[in-house]
């Protein structure tokens, strides 16, 4: 970067944008955030932050009050602009990938771009994406060379850089963790290179762009390969009256054995819906990928059938679903599968449902009519004779064998062990 100080747009300020505006702007850059929410914009300009992500407050209300972070609802002109947008998939459409929010932001960045302005797409992506943007921006905007197209010395530079953060560390993850930064062309890739290392100090590595969408797709497709390993020894587990948890943990005594920890699921805006886009666009080739999807898909509906199963065997007993995030210590809900369970068990059940979710102020919509009702652990623990953890929150982990001993327990997350040495409801339910 030529500039000292750059202006920076980050569009799109949800879980992955604010944080990555709020760490550019303690870097000494000007940041504008833009987002289409009125509410989000006038919450960031009070120094205050609209999602839950550990110190993320106390930096967004720092930056905001240095000046060096300000939000808007208008595109900026910048000397760089950095997508950070959903990018969900079309489930009716066979999990077709769908760019439109991304390609959005690309027709409210092309009326302000100027010539020697870096366009960066961090958004989870099917491979050939960012020539896709490359290609919308020479149509909209032919006044400008752009790289790969332009014969001589292009006017913009386009880039791809995936973020590849954990939730709840994820200001320590953009800063520490190794980046993957392609190009549509090299030179490309080393201006993106000269941004990242402003603020980023794990190795910045350069590729080209197709093989940086590819990167992040394998890697949460390495992830949910994985998990659909231990979710499917859970099934086999229950089918056989093992301890899932016992089973696991003697294996991995084996020095060359590291098997994950089963759960009701998969969840979350990566690893839930990014190996769909490794499908999508080699659907005869990713069989296991595809594999791994279905298992850990139809894990959400085994486990509401155990649940449902207990429940409807102990009539009357008030029911306490322990979490509705798709992971721990958090309050992201997307594609969740503790939400998936509790929310078709509401309606089942209608009021024996209570719901206990510490990062919740209220419940989703699709409980509005069921009846159930968001506790707290105290209520759920005094009121409830059935305990179904679905989340391994620390404030789920703490509480007490005698606490909860005189209650019926599904323990989807281990967090607690099987004292009757069976992982399913079907052997709780005897012990009871």
């Amino acid at each position: 970067m030529t500039n000292d100080n750059p202006t920076v747009a980050v569009v799109g300020l949800g879980y992955i944008g604010l944080p990555t505006a709020a760490i550019i702007a303690r870097s000494g850059c000007s940041v504008i955030g833009v987002d289409t929410s009125p509410n989000v914009v006038d919450t960031i300009n009070r120094g205050d932050i609209h999602i839950e992500e550990v110190d993320l407050d106390g930096l967004v209300q720092a930056v905001v009050a240095r000046g060096t972070l300000r939000a808007s609802n208008e595109m900026p002109e910048a000397d760089v602009y950095v997508i950070a947008v959903p990018t969900p998939f079309l489930k009716e459409a066979g999990h077709e990938p769908d760019t439109g929010y991304v390609m959005s932001a690309v027709d409210a960045i092309a009326p302000v771009l100027q010539a020697g302005a870096l366009v960066i797409c961090e958004s989870t992506c099917p491979v050939g994406t960012t020539n896709a943007i490359r290609d919308r921006l020479s149509l909209l905007r032919p006044d400008l060379a752009m790289p790969g197209l332009a014969s001589g010395t292009p006017d913009i530079a386009v880039a791809y850089c995936p973020e590849r953060v954990l939730p709840g560390r994820i200001l320590e993850e953009l800063v520490h963790n190794d980046r993957s930064v392609g190009g549509i062309t090299p030179r490309c890739a080393r201006k993106a290179l000269a941004f990242y290392k402003r603020f980023v100090r794990g190795e910045c590595v350069t590729t080209d762009a197709r093989s940086a969408e590819m990167t992040k797709l394998v890697e949460n497709a390495f992830r949910d390969v994985n998990i659909a390993f231990a979710n499917e020894l859970s099934m086999i587990a229950d089918k056989q009256g093992l301890d899932v948890w016992e089973v696991i943990r003697l294996a991995n005594r084996h020095p060359r054995v590291n098997i994950l920890q089963p759960g009701p699921g998969v969840g979350g805006h990566c690893i839930a819906v990014d190996p769909w886009f490794i499908v999508h666009g080699a659907p005869e080739e990713a069989k296991i990928i595809r594999q791994a999807r279905d298992t850990n898909d139809a894990k959400m509906h085994h486990v509401l059938a155990q649940a449902s199963e207990l429940i409807a065997a102990n009539p009357g007993v008030p029911v306490a679903c322990m979490g509705l995030a798709f992971k721990a210590n958090i309050d992201d809900f997307r594609e969740s599968p503790a939400r998936f369970v509790a929310a078709r068990l509401a309606r089942q059940f209608g009021e024996r449902i209570r719901i206990v979710e510490p990062y919740a102020k209220e419940l989703p919509v699709e409980f509005g009519e069921t009846g159930a009702k968001l506790v707290d652990i105290d209520t759920a623990l005094e009121t409830c004779g059935i305990l179904i953890v679905l989340v391994d929150h620390d404030l789920f982990r703490s509480i007490p064998e005698e606490e909860r001993a005189d209650a019926i327990v599904y323990d989807t997350r281990g967090i607690w062990g099987n004292q009757q040495g069976r992982s399913g409801p079907a052997a709780l339910r005897l012990a009871s």
